[in-house]
């Protein structure tokens, strides 16, 4: 991509608002039409919301969407639709045993809810929140019981329990996606909240430690750093999904549900390990060391063995490969994705060759031979200007910027057409965004040979997400973060 390294954030203040005056008239047209029985809308279809049952992991997104619309432009219609949907609707995904969602259902409804009480832009209220606490720490001890431990211990930074691991996907325990890296901000509040989970025997296992050992074990085989791991080891590749044999914990190889191939990059999933990892430094530089230390000790409770006896302070430790792979990928995601900052659904997409210098152009959404994900790109801006302002702040300027000028760049290219949309009659934000190409999913409008101009419930909310983000800056708010 060609960054515009002479744009400003105060630039994009126009198409923000644009963004936020269409938000709006967009979910109250869910609202209007979507029949609740359906369950939840996941993507659209000529421009009208369907659903496609496979997990039920965008309905936070939905009710989300509309607690951001209500914090960016104070309409308090949006706040109470956002508030009481997920009061009557969200609790079945709090306790949900199935899936690997619950940072993005969860954070985006509760999270959300109790950020606006904490930075009183909502009225506190003890029970409310209580209400909401509640509900993330649960959601948290769920997820971190998903786990699949694993042969051997991951780099200096392995955390205290008995052998690394992670947190399997909804395809079972043998599956390590790397969507989850993101979903883990659900970790993160949870431990910050006092919760952990309850084990046998009434043994508590840290919060903490899962999402570090997690975390760990997706940069180690869900990243790849050019460093001959195998014949495709290309630096920034990132693979969907990693197989481990659950009799013995041993990784077996590489795979994927929705990109092309074990072996090409399906871009959502660079995007969400571009953004989970950023917004992981981002968290773990509030935490002290002695929060670090205390909720990273073994099962005795004596300090990690990954800390014990080292100069370098814990914290800089166990960050150290959320930084290599935050940095690896994004210059990846920078080198692979058109000149405008949009990929294309996966950068081994085998139609890509009939484009020819696709790079070196705009991505262009009606080709009629491989589709782009806007989606990705919305989801990956915010992960780039994290990882950008994370650098900056920790004393290296020109690297940070770079970054910082990439998201931006990325951004202003979504705000406006052909990727904001416009109509009226098409109940979606962001177009041309891709659900599951290899399936077949996505709707392709007559006379074309590919899908295209169709929304996804999580792009919108990671387009209104990353635009808050931007305005808050613009505005001189405090900076946004799910903690």
């Amino acid at each position: 991509m060609r960054i515009n390294n002479s744009l400003t954030v105060q630039e994009l203040k126009p198409y923000i608002e644009r963004l936020f005056e269409l938000s709006g008239k967009k979910i109250l047209a869910i609202e209007e039409t979507w029949p609740a029985e359906k369950g939840t809308p996941v993507f659209t279809v000529a421009g009208t919301w369907t659903t496609r049952g496979w997990t039920e992991w965008t309905q936070g997104f939905q009710f989300g969407s509309a607690i951001l619309q209500f914090e960016a432009t104070g309409d308090e219609q949006f706040l109470e639709l956002g508030r009481q949907n997920t009061i009557e609707k969200m609790a079945p995904h709090v306790t949900h045993i199935g899936v690997h969602d619950h940072g993005f259902n969860n954070v985006s409804t509760y999270g959300n809810l109790r950020r606006l009480m904490r930075e009183r832009i909502i009225p506190w209220n003890d029970g409310e929140m209580h209400f909401y606490e509640l509900a993330l720490k649960a959601s948290a001890a769920v997820q971190a019981s998903r786990w699949t431990p694993i042969q051997g211990r991951l780099q200096s930074a392995s955390t205290g329990e008995d052998g690394a691991g992670y947190i399997y996907s909804f395809n079972g325990p043998h599956s390590l996606f790397s969507d989850t890296i993101r979903s883990l901000r659900v970790l993160g509040l949870g431990h910050t909240l006092g919760a952990v989970l309850m084990g046998e025997g009434d043994v508590p296992i840290s919060l903490l430690e899962r999402l570090l050992h997690h975390s760990e074990t997706t940069a180690t085989y869900n990243v790849y750093y050019g460093e001959g791991r195998d014949a495709y080891d290309l630096r920034g590749r990132v693979v969907h999904e990693s197989i481990f044999n659950t009799n013995d914990g041993n990784y077996r190889c590489p795979s994927t549900q929705q990109g092309y191939s074990p072996f090409t990059t399906w871009t959502r999933g660079l995007a969400w390990i571009i953004t989970g990892y950023a917004e992981q430094l981002e968290f773990f530089d509030t935490l002290s060391e002695d929060d670090i230390a205390q909720g990273c000790q073994d099962r005795e409770g004596s300090p990690t063995e990954g800390n014990r006896d080292r100069e370098v302070s814990p914290t800089g430790i166990i960050t150290a490969h959320m930084r290599k792979a935050a940095e690896t990928t994004a210059d990846f995601y920078i080198k692979n994705t058109a000149q405008d900052g949009i990929p294309y659904w996966d950068t081994g997409a085998p139609g890509l060759a009939q484009l020819g210098g696709y790079l070196e152009t705009p991505a262009d959404p009606f080709n009629d031979v491989e589709p782009v994900d806007s989606s990705a790109a919305a989801i990956a801006a915010q992960g780039l200007i994290r990882l950008g302002n994370y650098l900056k702040k920790h004393g290296e300027p020109e690297a940070g910027q770079t970054y910082y000028q990439a998201g931006l760049t990325v951004a202003k290219t979504l705000f406006a057409a052909p990727y904001l949309s416009e109509s009226e009659a098409h109940q979606g934000l962001l177009l041309h965004s891709v659900y599951h190409r290899p399936n077949g999913w996505d709707y392709v409008p007559e006379g074309r040979q590919i899908p295209c101009g169709e929304a996804s419930m999580w792009g919108d909310y990671h387009a209104r997400e990353l635009a808050l983000l931007l305005s808050r800056e613009i505005e001189g708010k405090p900076y946004l973060t799910f903690f």
